[in-house]
């Protein structure tokens, strides 16, 4: 750092990648636009190489989330080095082939940047989610696209994790995050939600090269929402069976502050179950259809400011030295 303005090294390969849940539309539509517009799968310029990548191909062509297991839960360190049998799952198989592709996770060699589109069902307009509060580029590129869509919740989702332990696609790269916007319906692209999603990606990509391209942006506060908590519904002691729904007061009203003794539930016989935490939180994923299965009705999150420093490329020798520091950081 010289006068108070970070160096961070350039970012010359980029993955904008799309179909991770083969029945996340509009990701699957933009990708599969952006492979037929190009030609071919790595866009260059002089400033960024770009990889696209249609993630789950064979969920994509059943239109569903997964064929076998949840290809977005198949990035931690453990499962990438698993061994490869007669029965492995497809989506474990194919999180390693990408890994080969975009990675290796946690090594110089990863791609400088992996951008993954999803759809939620949830109320919960343009997000970015990502496992890092202090990662100067995802945030940067947050607060960018909250300036260039100001029509447009844009809003970033903190999951704290260990990088061994994150999960996800953008986890292998040295810098990433999940687009997630949404309500949108699984199985269906709306042409509002497609084209919020494409602006956001061109969004990204313009910060991108104009990083890349010298340009110094400026510090300041910006708004983190940090994963809490799931709550999952209420449930038949017997049967496991959900026995109530979100709470009408609290449908679609994703990121509104909720307070204890609020409503939260309404059961199938029409009582009013309240909020018994000690403290209010914002919930995220409210009613998210592909979480039923995983017994989440709702995320919870804290909502606080992170400063965050200027930034410029960095240049020559600082580039090497930085990836040494990297290697030392990941090998601890």
């Amino acid at each position: 750092m010289e006068g108070g303005v970070v160096h961070l090294p350039m970012l010359s390969r980029v993955a904008v990648c799309g179909g991770t849940h083969g029945n996340e539309l509009s990701g699957v539509y933009l990708v599969r636009e952006r492979l037929k517009t190009k030609k071919m799968v790595e866009e260059e310029d002089e400033l960024v190489s770009v990889l696209t990548v249609l993630t789950n191909p064979r969920a994509v062509q059943q239109c569903r989330r997964y064929t076998e297991t949840d290809l977005n839960r198949c990035f931690t360190q453990a499962t990438l080095n698993h061994p490869i049998l007669d029965r492995t799952p497809y989506e474990i198989i194919r999180s390693q082939e990408l890994n080969l592709l975009l990675g290796p996770k946690g090594r110089p060699e990863a791609v400088d940047l992996i951008c993954d589109l999803h759809n939620t069902t949830s109320n919960m307009g343009l997000c970015l989610i990502a496992y890092s509060d202090c990662d100067w580029i995802c945030l940067h590129i947050f607060r960018y696209l909250q300036m260039q869509m100001p029509d447009i919740p844009v809003r970033y989702i903190h999951f704290d994790l260990p990088p061994k332990e994150a999960y996800s696609l953008e986890s292998v790269g040295k810098h990433g995050f999940a687009i997630e916007i949404g309500p949108q319906p699984h199985g269906v692209v709306r042409s509002n939600t497609y084209t919020t999603m494409k602006s956001g990606v061109q969004h990204m990509l313009d910060w991108v090269r104009l990083f890349n391209s010298g340009t110094t942006f400026d510090g300041g506060s910006v708004e983190v929402y940090s994963m809490v908590k799931n709550v999952d519904y209420p449930r038949d002691r017997e049967t496991h069976s959900i026995t109530a729904a979100i709470h009408p007061q609290l449908q679609d009203h994703d990121f509104c502050l909720l307070r204890p003794n609020d409503p939260l539930f309404q059961t199938f016989s029409g009582d009013t179950l309240r909020y018994q935490g000690k403290e209010p939180l914002y919930p995220f994923f409210i009613n998210e259809c592909a979480y039923y299965e995983k017994g989440i009705a709702l995320s919870l999150a804290r909502r606080r400011c992170v400063m965050i420093p200027t930034i410029q490329m960095q240049r020559g020798l600082e580039h090497q030295e930085d990836e040494k520091e990297f290697m030392s950081e990941e090998e601890e």
